[in-house]
């Protein structure tokens, strides 16, 4: 009978860990491993003995991938798994692992991987079997194995921790079970998206308005990739990030050019950019990807609607973009460049597929330089997507930019994702930098491009992983509106902060308030609705695929 304590310790510890995202309010002792291991000293036939213990290990191990997934979810998107809906972010996860790492290593860490889930179950199997095993040899008759199972499965039930909370708890029916009533509110909260759209009662955003007050302007859109509030609220960064900001005031002034700064707060956090984009373009709160696959399914109208009703030209520049992409082609962009059709031909940098200052360039030289009528433009500026390595200089003479070959001469540079994310403090500086370049890029670019004629909107998508925000962090992004056109900002620093209560308040400058939250990011198109549209029906949205 002793032998059995350390085979039942090893069995509970791997039951415990089901549970790990919760780490340390997890029960610690599993009541499912105490009621195993008094079945399996109960159960007579081997035959069924064996086919159970190994079912057992293959639930087991379907259930530790998703306790697995659960803390990786936490780390890098800032909320728990949810099956119902992550279950498609397999493809995208695999997809970003091999860009950064590769492909020959990707699939040697999911060989590795796989082999060590077969393991697993093999052990849990085994583990098990150690209980039904040599049952002459002193193990308690069945009557007393049933009572004494029930009698120690109660008393870990109301037994408090040490830790907190109750000493036991059914870990692994309870992850299951969690799961189940996560995927049953993320149907209904669906559901309930369904109709919310389906009625049209949306208020401003349910319908196509032409902004006219916009007139002739360029509206550019640029969203910096992991642009969030902790860059200036959190101790670690803010030193950088605000001394940049500082010095795009003072680029801007010098310019000529007036800026207004607020705050936004994004449906993610660490990636899904996708939600965030489509949340501000849509004036929809769409926060998974169910929401997002029922906008795209309906026909709720966006800014891109709103802009061609307008007479402007409704442009996506995607850098990021390396498949096909039918969603653009939904959201009624007039044209859509992406990686394999921007000309470029430097080096790719990991996940980067091209630095900004490129994709900054080649917009203003073969989009809005040669543009025949006004824009609207959608940038995803990624240079400061995850893994922030290498982090490469602003060139001084955007006229050698070209076609990218420039950049070449930093094709090798900085070390690779695998070494630096070894060390957490690295990670943040690297990220605090890669934001630094964003900024300046973007700076450069609005001295170099923008004037009375332009309303540039640059503003972050969502914050970092919590590994680099720390937990709790708020998902505010900053906002900054540039324009050469005073007349193009007074809303949002006189209207918007008298007239709409409860709307973030933007004020003049590159600093946004650090003391009041901002509203999410689906209350920016209403607003562009009421303070610079006049209403039009859907039906006159013009069929414009030139």
């Amino acid at each position: 009978m002793s032998r059995l304590i350390p085979v039942f310790i090893v069995l509970n510890l791997l039951f415990v860990a089901l549970l790990l995202a919760e780490f340390p309010n997890m029960p610690v002792v599993a009541v499912e491993a105490v009621v195993l291991a008094g079945l399996f000293m109960y159960l007579e036939q081997p035959g069924v003995r064996r086919v159970l213990a190994y079912s057992v290990g293959a639930v087991y191990v379907l259930l530790a991938l998703g306790g697995l997934a659960d803390v990786l979810i936490r780390q890098s998107l800032g909320r728990p798994l949810n099956l119902y809906l992550d279950i498609g972010l397999v493809g995208a996860m695999v997809n970003l692992l091999s860009t950064n790492l590769g492909g020959v290593l990707v699939f040697l860490i999911l060989a590795v991987f796989v082999a060590l889930t077969c393991g697993v179950a093999v052990l849990v199997g085994r583990l098990l079997l150690v209980f039904g095993h040599n049952r002459s040899s002193g193990y308690p008759a069945s009557g007393k194995v049933v009572a004494g199972t029930a009698i120690v499965a109660g008393l870990i039930l109301v037994i408090p921790s040490p830790l907190g909370g109750k000493l036991g708890g059914f870990n692994l029916a309870g992850f299951a079970a969690e799961q189940a009533e996560r995927a049953i509110a993320a149907h209904e909260a669906t559901r309930a998206f369904e109709r919310h759209i389906g009625t049209g009662s949306n208020g401003y955003s349910g319908q196509v308005r032409t902004l006219d007050r916009f007139g002739n302007a360029d509206v550019i859109l640029g969203f910096i990739e992991s642009y969030g509030i902790s860059t200036l609220l959190d101790d670690r960064y803010s030193p950088l990030i605000s001394g940049r900001l500082s010095t795009m005031q003072e680029a801007l002034d010098a310019a000529g050019l007036h800026v207004v700064t607020g705050r936004l707060r994004s449906p993610v956090q660490g990636g899904q950019s996708w939600l965030a984009h489509a949340t501000l373009l849509s004036g929809q709160w769409i926060e998974s990807q169910l929401h997002y696959d029922t906008l795209l399914a309906s026909d709720h109208p966006t800014l891109i609607d709103d802009f061609r009703a307008t007479g402007h030209d409704a442009v996506a520049v995607m850098p990021g973009i390396t498949m096909a992409w039918p969603e653009g082609q939904r959201f009624g962009y007039t044209r859509i460049h992406d990686s394999d059709t921007m000309d470029y031909e430097g080096p790719p940098l990991n996940w980067v597929t091209m630095p900004d200052q490129y994709t900054w360039s080649w917009f203003q030289n073969r989009v809005r330089g040669p543009a025949s009528k006004p824009l609207f433009a959608e940038l995803a500026l990624i240079s400061s997507h995850a893994p922030w390595v290498p982090i490469l200089p602003v060139l001084d003479d955007w006229s050698s930019i070209g076609v990218g070959e420039v950049f070449n001469q930093w094709k090798s540079a900085g070390e690779a994702p695998v070494s630096l994310w070894r060390d957490p403090d690295r990670v943040r500086d690297h990220y605090a930098r890669a934001i630094d370049y964003a900024l300046n890029v973007a700076t450069e670019y609005a001295i170099r491009h923008a004037d009375d004629n332009t309303l540039l909107i640059i503003l972050g998508d969502h914050q970092p992983a919590p590994l680099v925000t720390g937990e709790d962090a708020s998902r505010d992004v900053p906002v900054h509106i540039i324009s050469g056109n005073p007349e193009l900002l007074e809303p949002f620093t006189g209207r918007f902060a008298s007239e709409e209560p409860g709307l973030p308040g933007f004020r003049a400058g590159t600093l946004p308030a650090m003391n009041s939250d901002g509203v999410s990011m689906d209350a920016l198109r209403p607003f562009l609705h009421r303070h610079f549209s006049s209403p039009l029906p859907v039906s006159v949205v013009a069929d414009d695929t030139d």
